[in-house]
């Protein structure tokens, strides 16, 4: 799942029921006050995983080497991961 604002909002914030432009509201409409630079943050420690998603290979291309049994076409799979891996590294 793709992390955005409102799901890191919710995430940090389980009693806000509904936001209204920046105004977040618990489930009896009243303001809850929250840390806009804390959901941000939130946010960024998850964008990595968008990232590596997009470039990940098709994991067809493990399938086919795995029913074909082909140790090098597994492999080169294997290895492109890795390096995506290495080029989105998650946060420490």
């Amino acid at each position: 799942m793709k992390m955005n604002y409102s799901i890191a909002l919710s995430k940090l914030y389980p009693q806000i029921n509904v936001v209204r432009g920046v105004v977040a509201y618990d489930k009896d409409d009243n303001v809850v006050e929250y840390d806009k630079d804390a959901v941000q943050a939130e946010v960024d420690a998850h964008v990595y995983k968008e990232l590596r998603a997009n470039e990940y290979p098709p994991i067809t291309d493990y399938l086919d080497g795995v029913v074909k049994g082909d140790q090098t076409q597994i492999a080169k799979y294997i290895a492109d991961c890795q390096a995506v891996k290495v080029k989105y590294p998650k946060p420490t």
